[in-house]
Formats: structure tokens, C-alpha cells, sequence
């Protein structure tokens, strides 16, 4: 039996060291897969048997500084299913592993300990920025002692050992700026996997050396001001990029800072401050006006109006009264609250939440696997095309230095990590966006693939309809009679019953304000009723079935539709009147079936309700198709059916009863789950059983998909448009790149596509809004 640990690593800082730390630790002998994440930096390790933490270091330690140990509440000891989680995770957006000091750049393998990783991600931004000015300063000398800039300037600036102050400088420039890039190449050869850090290293590291021999002999002229130039523009295209790419981690840093760290725990009449972590279940909590309530629990005591929007995307406040369930991590409104604590730590709702979101960033979908493969393939034809590039032109006869400035440019200016990032940076915004919003993504695949979606089928109870019995009608008969009084009798027999209709009367009764009345010799009617004396008179509350047994024909307007199910009073024999009740269609569900029709998409419902309730809800809601009286294996013929037929069909359930025909259909969703987010066979879990929310979910999944073919037609374009240029096609009209423009256009790419991820936001808010 195998099993799984969770381990926090330490010493990553960039997401190149993901293929590496991956490497070393699936090396090890025991373990069967590995799952590397820079946000947070941890390891999903599974095994066939345990292995130390000791043996799975000083794997890490051969591969370069790094080291690992337990995740807090993650040792498992037992088989895990890691679904969701398997396959390679690599995040090009650069993510921020734990790291000491600000002196380890992208693409560096720094130390341990510190902080977070957003803290993290912030050192390394500042020390992008402090490089960078640094290189600036020094850059300002080697310009002017260049000889062909004095040259374009008109004035000449020499004295005895200046091209060695000029290699002096720009030996600087060259290993302090330079330094993250030439250590991200090392990394990446070392796993046999160039890239972008390879790309540019190669370009400064030709344009050093070339101008270092040149400086010491070897004729021709030096590169200097050309390299420092293009070090500092790389190193200010990377310190924007990494401010972007902050941001597309934003939204998931704030579900994880919504949960307070400490909680007022109730001790008899005292009320004592304590750690959130040293609850436990069953403790009671004070939830003061405008806090963020700690647990997951039930209200014991107060009422108040509790903002859970930032949890499910609900923009009213939610009245929360004795009994009632809240949410850690939301805000309680205007009243004092006690809540009894019953999920803590990682069971809480908010717990699962984020690392739903952790994982669905993590996993890859295929549009990740396929910019990955282009940025790879980029790599392979950039350095090709910079050999093919500098022989082409010294075959032309042009002299060395104009033919490597050619090649340093093609190299720079086509790096793919506009590539590298056009995907990570949507999955991380949309899947953070997406939780907020009441959307939770386990596959991140199927979340992508809800755009063609052309054929849905629904579970009725709890999606289309509230899946509660609630009184939609009531009437007396007896002139004596109101029919306030009539509900109230039937309320009062009722209330010692557990049985659906009985709450449904109950429940009308107490919204009416009606108090239940003396109830005495209460017995039930085996399948048609209850009977008992309420106030001393003989009240009876019965089926249909029970009025046919007697030939007592009720009059005809008790009978309105056929999605009702009607029980009849009787009072001291005499029948007093009746009360309907039905599993009300949700007032959402119709605008949600119209906008499916407008997109194209057909409709289903498949009920295990009798056949006229299934017709009745379906002729009200205009639904393309029903099925009734269906059991839960049964609904997995009808999405094969609808499969067959050429649909790409979506199947809504509840996640449990609905497993079967869940994992069958094209996109599993799991609706009505409330705090409940385990409906392990669902892609994707909806908090409320809202229909609105699938819309809200389809209208996601094509944005997102949008924003990522945008990012992708980009990075791909503009390298197809800048890569000639680089070579110098456009030389015999006069018209050449230098290396510092190819950088500039480069960075300039990499900022586009991180600025067109975070108009997601936009998007996604918008879409919500308008629907």
C-alpha cells in the first residue's frame, strides 16, 4: 500500500529549480511520483514504502541547496489519493520558494528559511531592483569610455589604461548583474533542459568574453557597452515582469490571510483569547461585530447578517440565527455571535478551498502542456538560428562583431518566456477568481474544456428545484374557519413529525408567525397521515389516498399542478381544507435554462421522481428533454446515450449519489455541496446549488480559455515577427537591431502577456455581473 507525505521545501527560487528538486527526489529509491510546487514551495511526495526524511535530502543536497521537512498536519500514514495533483506541475511564473536574503536573483539557488513565498517573491523583486541600479551606475562609465560611442557623439575621451578600466567595469556588470542569468543556465544544462536563463547567458556571456579578448590582444573591436546595456534591460524587463506576475498570486494570498489567527474562546462566563490552531472541536467561540469568524461551526447563540462574499461570490449578507451553519473565514455583520466549533484546521471549508486552488494552479492542463512544449521547442530553434545566423553573415563576408551582434540579438530577442508565462499566469488568476466566486476547480482541464460544452443534464432535486417541500398553497373549506387557523392546526400535529411534508408545514407555519398550539393522543396513519387532538378537537392531516378510501371526493381547485403533492385536513370528520406543497423550481432556474438555449446548449433533467413531476418541472422550465424515475447507475446510460450522439455533455449532481454518471460525462459538476467540497468524482464543485453559478462557470471557462489563446497568439507571433529582424533581413534597407532593442522588445513581450492575465480580472467580474 503506497502512501503519500506533504513536505515544505526550502532553497527554491525560481521556477527552474522545479524540474530539478523533481528529479532528485523521484531518483530516490521507494518513491513512485513527485509533485513540485513554487506557490506555495512544497513536495507531494507518494512512495511504495516510507523513506526518511534524512534519504530524501541528501538527494536534495546532490542536486543543489535545497532541503525539505515535513508539512505541519501532513504526515500521512495511510494510501492517499492525490487525484487532481499527479502529473508535472511546473510554474513558469516566477514563485517564490523560502529564501534568506535578497542576494539570490532568477534563476539562483539560495539559502534557507525566511518567510512566505509572497515575502519571498518580494526579495527577489528587490534585489531584480537593486542589480539593476546598480548595473545602471556602472553602465553610465562604460558607455562613455566606449570608443564607438565617443565616436557618434564627436569627442574622444582616452588615457593610458582605459580599456582596461572599460574591462574592469564591465566585469562588474557582467558577474554581478549577469549572475542570475548564468546561474539559471548552469541549472538548466545541469537537468539537460535549456531555456530562457540559457538563451541569455550564452548572448552576455559571448559579448564578455569576446570583448575581454579583444581588450587583451585579440584584434577586433569590444562588445562592452552593448553587454551592459543588455544586462541592464534584461534585468528591468524582469524586475517589471516579476511585479506582474505578484499580482496573479494575489487572490489566492487573500483567501489564505481571510482566516483570523486568533479566536475569543468562551471558558464559562470568562472569555479568553487563544491561537485559532489551539481549538478544538466542540469549543465555543465569541465572533464580535465586523470580525472574521475563526471556525467552521454552528450558531449557538445571537443572530446576525454574515458577508460571505469573498467565500462564495453571495454579494448580500446572510441572516445567521441559532442553528444555523457558518463559515470561517467570512465576516459577521452588526450582531454578536457563539459558534460552536466542528471543523478546524485543514477539514475547514476555507482549508479546502485553498488547496483546491493550489492544486488546480499546480496541475497542468493542455494548453499548458502545449506552451511548454513551443517554449522548448523555442529554445532549440532561437540558438539554432543565432549559429545559423553568425555563419550566414561572415559567409556574406560581413566582419566578427557584426555578425555576433546578430547572433546575441537573436538569442535575446527570442528567450520564450513571454511563452513560459502565458498560460501560468491565467491558470493562477482564473482558478483564485474562480474560488472567490463560488467556483471551486479540481480539473483544470475540464474547466478550460466547459466551452463546448453542448448538452446538459440535470439532478432536479437541489439544483433546478430548492429540494425541500414547501407549502405553495393552503385553503379552508369550513366558513368558520381562516386559513391561517387551518395551517396552524396542521402545524401543531405535524410538528412532532421528522417526515418531509410535516417539515414543510411547520416551517410555513413558523415563517407566518403562527404559534403551535396543545397537541395530545398524537399517532401516525401507517402511509397516509398523522391524526391527534389539538385544542381538544380531533385534527387529522391525510393523504389523497385515505380521502379515496372513504369515497370523499375533494373539491377540484385543490388539484393545481401536477408537481404538487396536496394532504387534506379534516376536522372532527369533516374535511376543513387541504394544503400543496412541492419541491419548489428555484427561482434562478428558468433565467439559467434561457441563457443555456441562448448558447446553444440543450437542457436535460434526469429525476428519480415519479413521471408527472418530472413532465410538470420540465414543461415549466421548457427543458429540451426529461428522464423519470431514474436510479443513479441509470444516469450513466443516459449521459453514454447523449456521448453517443456526438454532445459534449456536462452532468450536474450532487457528488455522491451522482458519482457514477459524474465521472462518466465530459465535465463532472458537483452542485448543492455547500461547506461539503469532497465529491471527489467532480472536475469541478460549485458551493451553491445555484444554476446560475454553471452559467457563471461556462461564461469563466471561455474567458479564461480566450485570455490563453490571446497569450499564446502573442508570444508566438511576436517571436515569428522579431526573430528575422534580430538576424538582419531588413539590413539591406538600412533597418538593424541591436542587442539592447532585442532586449527591450523581449522584456517588453513578457509584460504584455502579464498585463493581458491581469485584465482577466476584469473579465471574470464583468461576466459575473452581467449574467
Amino acid at each position: 500500500m503506497s502512501m503519500t507525505h506533504e513536505y515544505e521545501l526550502h532553497g527554491m527560487s525560481c521556477a527552474h529549480c522545479v524540474e530539478k528538486v523533481k528529479k532528485a527526489l523521484e531518483s530516490v529509491e521507494g518513491v513512485r511520483s513527485v509533485v513540485v510546487t513554487l506557490d506555495p514551495p512544497r513536495a507531494v511526495v507518494e512512495m511504495d514504502r516510507h523513506v526518511s526524511e534524512e534519504v530524501l535530502n541528501a538527494a536534495l543536497a546532490q542536486a543543489g541547496d535545497y532541503r525539505l521537512h515535513m508539512a505541519d498536519g501532513h504526515a500521512h500514514g495511510a494510501h492517499r489519493e492525490s487525484q487532481g495533483t499527479h502529473g508535472a506541475a511546473q510554474n513558469h511564473a516566477h514563485a517564490h520558494g523560502d529564501h534568506k536574503g535578497a542576494g539570490k536573483g532568477h534563476g539562483a539557488h539560495g539559502g534557507h528559511g525566511g518567510g512566505g513565498h509572497h515575502d519571498h517573491h518580494r526579495m527577489m523583486i528587490e534585489d531584480f531592483k537593486r542589480r539593476f541600479w546598480v548595473s545602471l551606475v556602472l553602465t553610465v562609465p562604460i558607455v562613455l569610455l566606449s570608443p564607438m560611442i565617443q565616436q557618434w557623439l564627436g569627442f574622444e575621451w582616452q588615457f593610458a589604461g582605459s580599456r582596461y578600466v572599460l574591462f574592469a567595469l564591465s566585469a562588474v556588470v557582467f558577474g554581478y548583474g549577469g549572475w542570475p542569468f548564468l546561474k539559471g543556465m548552469v541549472g538548466e544544462l545541469q537537468r539537460r533542459s535549456p531555456g530562457m536563463m540559457t538563451l541569455i547567458a550564452l548572448a552576455i556571456s559571448v559579448a564578455f568574453f569576446y570583448s575581454a579578448a579583444t581588450t587583451f590582444g585579440l584584434p577586433g573591436k569590444s562588445f562592452y557597452w552593448e553587454l551592459a546595456t543588455l544586462i541592464d534591460i534584461m534585468l528591468l524587463g524582469h524586475w517589471i515582469e516579476m511585479k506582474s506576475v505578484l499580482g496573479a498570486s494575489r487572490a489566492l494570498e487573500l483567501l489564505v490571510s481571510m482566516m483570523p489567527s486568533e479566536a475569543h474562546k468562551v471558558e464559562g462566563e470568562r472569555i479568553v483569547d487563544v491561537p485559532v490552531a489551539a481549538l478544538q472541536v466542540g469549543d465555543v467561540v465569541l465572533v464580535r461585530p465586523g470580525e472574521r469568524i475563526p471556525v467552521d461551526g454552528e450558531v449557538v447563540e445571537g443572530s446576525s447578517y454574515v458577508d460571505e462574499s469573498m467565500l462564495t461570490g453571495e454579494s448580500k449578507p446572510v441572516r445567521k440565527e441559532v442553528g444555523d451553519k457558518v463559515t470561517g473565514g467570512a465576516v459577521n455583520g452588526n450582531g454578536a455571535l457563539k459558534v460552536r466549533a466542528e471543523r478546524l484546521g485543514k477539514d475547514s471549508y476555507l482549508s479546502k478551498v485553498i488547496t483546491m486552488v493550489q492544486e488546480a494552479q499546480q496541475a497542468k492542463s493542455k494548453m499548458q502542456g502545449l506552451a511548454d512544449r513551443a517554449a522548448r521547442w523555442l529554445t532549440f530553434i532561437a540558438i539554432g538560428a543565432g549559429l545559423l545566423t553568425l555563419g550566414v553573415w561572415l559567409w556574406l563576408g560581413y566582419d566578427f562583431v557584426f555578425a555576433l551582434e546578430r547572433m546575441v540579438t537573436v538569442m535575446v530577442i527570442s528567450c520564450p518566456h513571454a511563452l513560459g508565462l502565458a498560460v501560468p499566469l491565467v491558470v493562477a488568476i482564473s482558478t483564485a477568481v474562480s474560488a472567490q466566486n463560488g467556483l471551486l476547480i479540481r480539473n483544470r482541464t475540464a474547466f478550460e474544456e466547459s466551452r463546448k460544452i453542448t448538452a446538459m443534464v440535470f439532478d432536479k432535486t437541489g439544483t433546478l428545484t430548492k429540494g425541500t417541500f414547501g407549502v405553495t398553497r393552503y385553503r379552508a373549506f369550513d366558513d368558520s374557519l381562516t386559513d391561517e387557523e387551518l395551517l396552524q392546526l396542521a402545524a401543531s400535529l405535524e410538528q412532532g413529525s421528522e417526515h418531509p411534508i410535516a417539515v414543510g408545514i411547520v416551517q410555513r407555519s413558523e415563517a407566518a408567525g403562527l404559534a403551535p398550539l396543545k397537541v395530545e393522543s398524537f399517532q401516525a396513519i401507517t402511509g397516509k397521515g398523522v391524526q391527534g387532538l389539538v385544542e381538544g378537537r380531533k385534527v387529522m392531516v391525510v393523504s389523497p389516498g385515505w380521502l379515496r378510501e372513504r369515497q370523499i371526493e375533494p373539491p377540484a381547485e385543490a388539484w393545481s399542478s401536477e408537481a404538487e403533492t396536496v394532504v387534506f385536513v379534516i376536522i372532527e370528520g369533516k374535511l376543513a381544507g387541504y394544503i400543496a406543497l412541492a419541491d419548489e423550481v428555484r427561482p434562478e432556474s428558468p433565467r439559467a435554462i434561457e441563457a443555456f438555449r441562448q448558447m446553444g446548449i440543450k437542457v436535460y433533467m434526469a429525476t428519480g421522481d415519479n413521471e408527472k413531476v418530472a413532465r410538470a418541472v420540465a414543461d415549466q422550465l421548457g427543458l429540451d428533454g426529461y428522464y423519470a424515475e431514474v436510479l443513479p447507475h441509470q444516469k450513466v446510460e443516459i449521459v453514454k446515450e447523449l456521448q453517443r450522439r456526438g454532445e459534449f455533455v456536462a452532468m450536474t449532481g450532487d457528488g455522491v449519489n451522482d458519482a457514477p454518471a459524474l465521472a462518466q460525462a465530459d465535465i463532472g459538476i458537483a452542485v448543492g455541496s455547500g461547506t461539503d467540497v469532497a465529491a471527489e468524482t467532480a472536475d469541478i464543485i460549485l458551493v451553491h446549488s445555484n444554476p446560475m453559478d454553471i452559467l457563471h462557470l461556462i461564461q469563466f471557462g471561455r474567458a479564461t480559455y480566450a485570455k490563453m489563446v490571446q497569450n499564446l497568439v502573442w508570444a508566438t507571433g511576436y517571436n515569428a515577427f522579431a526573430i528575422p529582424l534580430a538576424a538582419g533581413v531588413a539590413y539591406p534597407w538600412g533597418f538593424v537591431l541591436s542587442p539592447a532593442l532585442g532586449a527591450v522588445l523581449m522584456s517588453l513581450s513578457t509584460v504584455i502577456v502579464a498585463f493581458n492575465a491581469q485584465l482577466l480580472r476584469t473579465r471574470l467580474s464583468k461576466g459575473r455581473t452581467e449574467a
